[in-house]
């Protein structure tokens, strides 16, 4: 993510804990060439986390594997953060559900991070992101709930809705090819509600095969109390991973950028559609790009 709004322009920085080696060196030389702040950066431990992905094709799905026990940033010291000083003259703090899924260190300096951000008056941002191959649901939910009641802005999909915060949303209502667009808004109002958050994204991803995917997302609006629905893209994949990343850091560059909700929305689904067919996890592209294609100027043309 902070890769992708260091491409559209967006002064980004990465808190994270790297280990003093080779392996941790050539981790913030990439960050740095792709114009990522590193100052926040810690080195300690002795290895960094890395996983494994197959990717699929056809009727084949996609495939990870993790290793990331007893990482840098697994063994990370919440004291060790100043985040008060970190989140100085900060507009915009992301994180994931992934970061406490690494461990109590982690955990708990999540919660210190929001906190803080909250009460600086920092928007905070929250994607899920749950993996059950690093943490069980149970123990998912003893931490994510607490975080949300300091965000702002949360990316969660229909499974995340029931199981972590208990909204009632009918199986199935957020299934693209059947969306129940009412159920979509009371499970939102109720999440706003409930948990005070400003704004609930959600990404809608059709699994036409292990190839082509169908790609688009909701935005519910707390304030103003709409639901956006964003265009929809038929995607040949070149590689999936990094497509959550991308909406979020399309939609965070957008609002940053003051664009009217549905304009944010239609950048953020352009964005995360472009990043399905680009190798690796970074989205290079510019937000020239991405307006092209939110404006369907260039329909797979070649430019010259």
């Amino acid at each position: 993510m902070a890769i992708s709004l260091a491409h559209f322009g967006v002064d980004s920085h990465f808190v994270t804990r790297l280990p003093p080696n080779p392996v941790g060196d050539a981790a913030l030389r990439v960050l740095r060439a792709e114009g990522v702040g590193i100052d926040a950066v810690q080195r300690g431990g002795e290895r960094m986390g890395i996983y494994f992905v197959e990717a699929g094709a056809s009727q084949r799905p996609w495939s990870i594997a993790y290793d990331r026990a007893h990482s840098a940033i697994s063994e990370l010291d919440p004291s060790s953060l100043d985040w008060p000083k970190l989140l100085r003259d900060v507009a915009w703090f992301h994180t994931s559900g992934i970061t406490p899924a690494l461990g109590p260190g982690p955990a708990e300096s999540t919660r210190r991070a929001v906190q803080a951000a909250r009460e600086l008056g920092v928007t905070v941002s929250l994607d899920f992101n749950y993996r059950r191959m690093l943490w069980s649901a149970s123990s998912a939910k003893e931490v994510l709930p607490s975080l949300v009641r300091y965000v702002d802005v949360l990316f969660a999909g229909e499974d995340d809705l029931r199981t972590f915060l208990g909204i009632p949303i009918p199986h199935g209502a957020l299934d693209p090819a059947s969306l129940d667009l009412r159920a979509c808004e009371t499970a939102a109002a109720r999440v706003v509600s409930e948990y005070g958050v400003r704004q609930l994204a959600i990404t809608l991803r059709e699994n036409l095969s292990a190839s082509h995917n169908g790609w688009s997302a909701l935005l519910y609006d707390g304030p103003s109390k709409t639901l956006h629905r964003g265009p929809r893209h038929v995607v040949h994949l070149v590689d999936r991973i990094g497509a959550g990343d991308s909406f979020v850091a399309g939609l965070v560059f957008a609002q940053l950028d003051g664009k009217p909700l549905d304009q944010a929305l239609r950048f953020a689904v352009a964005a995360s559609a472009l990043k399905q067919t680009i190798p690796g996890d970074f989205n290079r592209v510019s937000v020239a790009e991405v307006e092209r294609l939110g404006d369907a100027e260039d329909g797979g043309r070649v430019r010259r």
